[in-house]
C-alpha cells in the first residue's frame, strides 16, 4: 500500500537525501524513510509542511503545474504593507523570472501560533504576518514577490499544500503517517474528476529526530 507521511521541515534542512557539499543537514537527518520523495522542495531557509509519498500517480500530479494545488503560506515580512502592496501581490508582480500569477493574499491581524525560531527576528512591531495561497512554484518565489513591493520576507512557513494541512503535533523535525482520514480527503482532492486541469494564466504518532 502506497505511503503518505507529513513532516514539518525545519529551518536550515534541505528538502532532499542528497549530500550537501556545504555539509547542510537534508531529509536523511530527519530519520524519514527511504523511498519516499516530497511533493515540491522548500528553500533552506524556509520551512513547514512537506508531504512525501512512494505513490508516484499522486506526486505527478501534487507537483505537476497542469494541475492546479494551493499552496498556502504564513510569511514574515518587514514593514507594514500598504493597500497597493497588497494589490500588487495579489494581482502579480514582475520578478526576475517572469510575472507572477495571481494570488490570494490577505494580512493577519495576529501572529499565527508558531514554533520557536532559530535565530533573531525583527521587533514585531517592525513587522506583519501575511497568508499567501499560491497555485504556481517559481524559484523563491514569494520572497522575490514581497522583495518587489518593498517587504523582505524574514520568515516563512508552508501551512498546507492542497487538501493536507500542518497539524499542531508536529514540531520542527518531526513527522507522522496521514491518517486514514486524511489520506482519503488527499486522494479525493488529487483525482478529483481525472481531466487536467490547468491553473489559471496571467491521534498520531509523532516521530521525531533522535537529538
Amino acid at each position: 500500500m502506497p505511503r503518505y507521511v507529513l513532516a514539518y521541515k525545519p529551518f536550515g534542512v534541505l528538502s532532499t537525501r542528497q549530500h550537501s557539499p556545504s555539509g547542510h543537514r537534508n531529509l536523511i537527518d530527519l530519520d524519514i524513510p527511504d523511498g519516499l520523495q516530497p511533493a515540491g522542495r522548500l528553500d533552506r531557509d524556509s520551512e513547514g509542511l512537506l508531504l512525501l509519498t512512494d505513490d508516484g500517480q499522486t506526486l505527478h500530479r501534487l507537483t505537476h503545474p497542469d494541475f492546479s494545488h494551493t499552496k498556502i503560506y504564513h510569511v514574515l515580512v518587514l514593514g507594514h504593507p500598504d493597500e497597493h502592496a497588497i494589490s500588487r501581490l495579489r494581482d502579480g508582480v514582475e520578478i526576475k523570472l517572469g510575472r507572477t500569477q495571481p494570488a490570494d493574499v490577505e494580512i493577519l491581524t495576529a501572529a499565527p501560533p508558531m514554533p520557536d525560531f532559530p535565530a533573531p527576528l525583527p521587533a514585531p512591531e517592525k513587522t506583519t504576518w501575511l497568508r499567501i495561497g499560491l497555485r504556481e512554484g517559481m524559484n523563491r518565489q514569494i520572497k522575490r514577490m514581497t522583495a518587489a513591493v518593498g517587504h523582505p520576507t524574514v520568515r516563512l512557513v508552508r501551512v498546507a499544500l492542497g487538501a493536507v494541512s500542518l497539524t499542531p503535533d508536529l514540531e520542527p523535525g518531526a513527522w507522522r503517517d496521514l491518517s486514514g482520514a486524511e489520506r482519503d480527503v488527499l486522494l479525493a482532492d488529487v483525482w478529483r474528476g481525472r481531466e487536467r486541469v490547468r491553473a489559471p494564466r496571467p491521534s498520531h504518532r509523532v516521530n521525531r529526530r533522535r537529538r
